[in-house]
């Protein structure tokens, strides 16, 4: 038995001093602070207590382009943020997760070497729609679909009749559709991006693509009663919209990312590649706004999109928003991240641990995720939220230290991070492959 005493810990009811008490991996107890006398002792003192994190929207890359990531090095870096369970995005491996011959090779390629535990969703490709039912039955946690390109041509994206049939064969599974929404159609006619003018590449991909394609989503969520989330809203405005139809009964909820939370468009130098991402960071005011949604409990969760790259591909050298891959890396950096902006907005943990744990692990429906409770995982964070760091990419576990955050000065360390009671030393992979109900 191992007791967690901190004099902040961030229960579901409250942030209070505290003893939580593990046995087996779980959580079987937890006390007034001081009061449990037996077992061993792990003293946080005034650091913070926080369940582990969890985060439902990670890009891995393996197999197929494990030299942009791999589950090793993503995994590592998760326990190094804070993050105890990640769900893998079915791109950008090779093959993609679209049928369950290929969730096998991805979980075969994940077997014994992940830190943290580590969940899979699967793809809605249009040309794979004989093939949802069986992965949903092979436990993926629901499927991700595209409105508009993905950026890698073996994962296409949905025509307007392909994602109303998705959306009606999920719906009959009871499943969950997760959507990247921004309109083909707006992308189309907008402005080419082309050169190192992050304002050129911003009028690519303008607010109106997120609404429109957020309008039609609704109408296709609406009348085939599909369950529905939306990733990645950079536009404050589409909570508006995504609000308003939840209140008519739609099955719709929505994340947005630590990037679009901390960054605006004129923290962004021209040339600043690594900054690129798919929607983008938008501007200081759109940013408030999204931070107003978030506290009012408009969008539900905060997770990272990490999607990194080899330095290369972002073409440093030239810098041209055109060309580069579009993605963060930032999964190690999330929690510094969103609380770096939420403690000088007046938030507090708990407000954190909601969206960043409780509110993921409810997404997907991991029950013995995302809380200290008892019955829970102990998946167990020391952070500790006063102390402040500048980002040194060249310090950060990801396989490539590339990162938008690089040289900013960021509030909170993680200090320790514990997988079902277990110190996680990023030596001895000790995570668990997951299935949806598990």
């Amino acid at each position: 038995m191992t007791v967690f005493r901190s004099r902040r810990a961030v229960l579901p009811s409250a942030e209070q001093p505290a003893d939580v008490v593990v046995r087996d991996g779980r959580i079987v107890a937890v006390e007034p602070y001081g009061t449990v006398t037996e077992g061993e002792l792990v003293d946080l003192g005034v650091r913070a207590l926080l369940p582990g994190l969890a985060d439902t929207h990670v890009h891995i890359n393996e197999p197929g382009r494990t030299s942009w990531e791999g589950f090793a090095t993503a995994t590592r870096a998760a326990a190094a943020g804070g993050v105890t369970t990640v769900v893998d995005m079915p791109l950008n491996s090779v093959p993609p997760t679209t049928t369950v011959e290929n969730l096998e090779v991805k979980r075969a390629a994940a077997a014994g070497s992940v830190h943290v535990d580590v969940g899979f969703w699967g793809g809605a490709t249009g040309d794979n729609l004989a093939d949802l039912e069986a992965l949903h039955a092979a436990g993926v946690f629901g499927f991700k679909a595209f409105m508009s390109p993905s950026g890698v041509p073996e994962f296409p994206h949905l025509s307007g009749d392909q994602l109303g049939k998705t959306l009606a064969e999920i719906a009959r599974l009871d499943a969950l559709c997760v959507v990247h929404a921004e309109d083909p159609d707006v992308l189309a006619v907008s402005p080419a991006p082309a050169g190192p003018s992050y304002a050129n590449f911003l009028r690519s991909r303008p607010p109106e693509a997120e609404r429109a394609a957020v309008v039609r989503l609704v109408e296709l969520a609406r009348l085939t009663g599909a369950r529905v989330h939306v990733l990645h809203v950079s536009s404050a405005d589409v909570v508006l919209q995504l609000d308003a139809a939840r209140t008519d009964g739609v099955r719709i909820t929505a994340e947005t990312c630590p990037h679009y939370l901390l960054l605006a468009a004129d923290d962004i130098a021209d040339g600043e590649t690594a900054a690129k991402c798919c929607p983008p960071i938008r501007d200081a005011a759109n940013r408030h706004a999204l931070w107003q949604r978030l506290g009012a409990g408009l969008i539900e969760l905060v997770v990272s999109d990490h999607s990194p790259c080899p330095p290369d591909l972002k073409v440093p050298e030239s810098g041209d928003f055109g060309v580069a891959w579009g993605g963060i890396s930032g999964l190690q950096l999330g929690l510094p991240a969103v609380w770096t902006r939420a403690w000088s907005r007046g938030y507090g943990l708990s407000d954190v641990a909601r969206w960043m744990a409780s509110g993921p692990a409810a997404l997907v429906g991991l029950a013995a995720k995302g809380s200290l409770d008892v019955g829970k995982d102990a998946d167990l964070v020391d952070f500790d939220p006063d102390a402040e760091f500048v980002v040194d990419p060249a310090a950060l576990h990801h396989r490539h230290p590339v990162t938008a955050y690089a040289g900013r000065a960021l509030r909170g360390v993680v200090r320790q991070t514990w997988l079902r009671g277990e110190h996680v030393d990023g030596t001895h992979a000790s995570g668990r492959l997951l299935k949806r109900g598990s």
